[in-house]
């Protein structure tokens, strides 16, 4: 368990973190703080990981123990933090929204810990400390991964965690079975031929097409999905247009598409190319689609599920389960090499209004914190 001065150093960073928030692969001050506090402590190695952010850390455990890979995520959301508090963000227009501060102030507190158990000769699996640049974009765990991740390390396990603003404090999600989505980005690329919007005959209005390519994707939730299946579909963003009496070349779209079934995803994204490419060609416009990496599910196995139960009970935090969410996690990249694990930890205090996940008045409890570091040390010493 995380000792009272190992949680106060822990609490420290990540009230230093929220006040210095940083963006997807641009979090060189998290990465250089990360370094110099891990280098501090006994037996904690940095290992040469060619990543520009993130940091790889390994403690040498006992020979014939296991190797256990701990993960958290560090990096921060474009959004401006509403909440008032003595550690509001000081970067305008970041903030983390998403409690990736707590995630990795918890991963350093379990470093302090079992780095206190390794200097004693106790300390009998090797753990990997993995401190994730880019999660939010669902594009780190992939760098990581090209980067060599898994020639460095070569764990038998691998353990992740995410605060969960709906779970009260105190309460650990070890749910079986799908827990967080697979998902898909994209754009879509409308391409007509513009004009002066005076003569309509003369040009391809790409915005028109658009506007049809938009309502007819809203057909793939409601007529080509189960309604039993749990699945979403979002145009999220629109780019182009012009002074009033012009017509544009070409309308950009960017959506995403996910599911907690891989195979309902799969005909999801069949659906989004027929309609895109046969709504275009009706509108006598051209059409692109760039698919961005797909993500699989977060799933945990019954396997994984069994031994993650037994981490939280030593943490003595009451287990529950709770629904899955079609938010989605790159963590689930690891699993593809590692047989791995994804927590939820509880971070609203019972009674206290929930304020979820990329709100800007978001603000994880700190006590979560402490249950989190207990997640981590104890799937640290899994047998």
């Amino acid at each position: 368990m995380l000792s009272e001065e190992e949680y106060t150093r822990a609490l420290d960073l990540k009230r230093d973190l929220h006040m210095h928030p940083e963006l997807s692969n641009e979090e060189y001050e998290t990465t250089g703080k990360l370094k110099s506090l891990l280098s501090e402590l006994p037996g904690m190695e940095i290992l040469p990981l060619k990543t520009d952010t993130g940091v790889i850390a390994r403690l040498k455990g006992e020979k014939g123990g296991k190797e256990i890979m701990l993960r958290a995520d560090i990096d921060a959301l474009p959004q401006t933090e509403k909440y008032e508090s003595p550690w509001k963000s000081q970067n305008p227009g970041v903030m983390h929204a998403c409690g990736h501060d707590l995630h990795t102030a918890s991963l350093y507190g379990a470093a302090m810990a079992l780095s206190g158990m390794y200097e004693k000769g106790g300390l009998k699996n090797t753990v990997d400390f993995v401190f994730q640049p880019a999660e939010e974009g669902t594009t780190g765990a992939r760098k990581l991964i090209d980067a060599g991740l898994f020639d460095l390390i070569h764990p038998d396990y691998c353990f992740g965690l995410h605060n969960w603003p709906s779970v009260p404090t105190g309460k650990i999600v070890c749910r079986e079975g799908a827990l967080m989505s697979a998902k898909r980005n994209f754009e879509i690329r409308i391409i007509g031929a513009g004009g002066h919007g005076s003569m309509p005959h003369l040009n391809i209005d790409p915005i028109v097409c658009a506007a049809a390519v938009v309502q007819s994707l809203q057909t793939v939730i409601s007529r080509n999905t189960s309604p039993l299946d749990s699945a979403v579909l979002s145009v999220n963003r629109i780019e182009g247009g012009s002074p009033a009496n012009l017509v544009v070349d070409k309308i950009m779209m960017r959506a995403t598409v996910r599911s907690l079934s891989e195979e309902t995803l799969n005909r999801l994204l069949k659906r989004v190319e027929t309609i895109v490419e046969k709504t275009a060609e009706a509108y006598e416009c051209r059409s692109e689609i760039i698919w961005e990496e797909r993500i699989p599910a977060v799933f945990n196995t019954p396997e994984m599920t069994g031994i993650a139960r037994k981490i939280a009970l030593r943490t003595g935090c009451e287990i529950i389960d709770a629904p899955p969410a079609l938010a989605s996690e790159d963590f689930a990249l690891y699993r593809s090499t590692v047989p791995s694990f994804f927590f939820w930890v509880g971070s609203t205090p019972e009674g206290e209004k929930v304020e979820e996940l990329h709100r800007p008045c978001f603000h994880a409890d700190d006590e979560a914190l402490r249950h989190a570091a207990d997640v981590y040390i104890e799937a640290a010493l899994t047998d």
